[in-house]
């Protein structure tokens, strides 16, 4: 039996690191107005991983909340050193921890599989056209 690629990553300053054997259940490129305004760029790349508890996380990181489109508040997880954002949970949802791409050691590893809240994109943010695109979150 093959184990898992790890996934592993952290923070800039290297304050918050992160580690899990399992495999993300999703993978993908965000363009709604929170991501786009948190990243400061077009939009976010995440890999979600169904069990919070399989994904450790070692150092202390700050929080804020937000209300998504969809109603449910997002719990976004940064470095309160450097302020690189890290991971994000959901109040609905406690069990699921989203990573961001960026954050990983290897953001290779990284496969985004759809591209969600199309309808926000901007033209100069172009994302590999043979992506699928939803215009909200594919329920």
């Amino acid at each position: 039996m093959s184990k898992a690629k790890d996934y592993t990553g952290g923070c800039a300053c290297g304050a918050i690191r992160f580690e899990t054997s399992s495999e993300p259940v999703f993978e993908n490129h965000c363009q709604c107005v929170h991501c786009q305004k948190r990243s400061g760029t077009g939009h976010g790349s995440y890999l979600t991983f169904p069990q919070r508890a399989d994904v450790t996380v070692i150092g202390e990181a700050k929080t804020w909340r937000v209300t998504a489109d969809s109603g449910n508040e997002k719990i976004h997880a940064f470095c309160p050193t450097c302020g690189t954002p890290v991971y994000l949970t959901f109040a609905a949802m406690p069990d699921l921890i989203v990573i961001h791409a960026a954050s990983l050691d290897d953001p290779g590893q990284f496969n985004p599989q759809v591209v969600t809240y199309g309808i926000c994109g901007h033209v100069w943010d172009t994302i590999d056209s043979s992506l699928q695109k939803f215009e909200r979150m594919p329920g």
